[in-house]
């Protein structure tokens, strides 16, 4: 009898252990939108695409923000630099990623295209405050 006990309680605390540890991930994979830095690691890690991972930050302040669109089924990763309309640096990245920037944007911004006819980055210039929104849409 000790010893099923001991054996269904270390099953219980090793079931609560993982569940503790995967239950951020869950509800990250579930939400519906994040904004988030840097330095929030695990949230940095899960939602930034490799694009937005290695673009030049072009100013000291800057964050992250993720959407899950739901109706055209798009999932939405931006950056935001504040106190610049200098985009620049952000252009030139994506030339030398192999982006072409399009005549044609569905929005008051540059849209880029890449291999993957699915994703459009969007660089954006908006006014008060001085922001550069750089969006990569990825329709699924």
């Amino acid at each position: 009898m000790r010893k099923s006990f001991r054996i269904l309680t270390g099953a219980i605390v090793l079931i609560a252990s993982v569940l503790i540890w995967a239950w951020p991930y869950v509800t990250m994979q579930l939400s519906g939108n994040a904004h988030y830095t840097e330095q929030d690691k695990r949230e940095y890690e899960f939602y930034t695409p490799d694009i937005l991972k290695m673009m030049p930050r072009i100013t000291p302040r800057y964050d992250f923000d993720f959407a899950n669109i739901t109706g055209p089924a798009a999932h939405v990763y931006a950056i935001r630099f504040y106190d610049t309309d200098d985009a620049s640096k952000v252009d030139d990245y994506l030339s030398k990623k192999g982006y072409q920037k399009q005549q044609i944007c569905h929005i008051k911004a540059a849209c880029w295209k890449g291999i993957d006819a699915d994703e459009t980055i969007t660089v954006s210039i908006l006014n008060n405050p001085e922001v550069i929104l750089v969006s990569v849409i990825i329709n699924f």
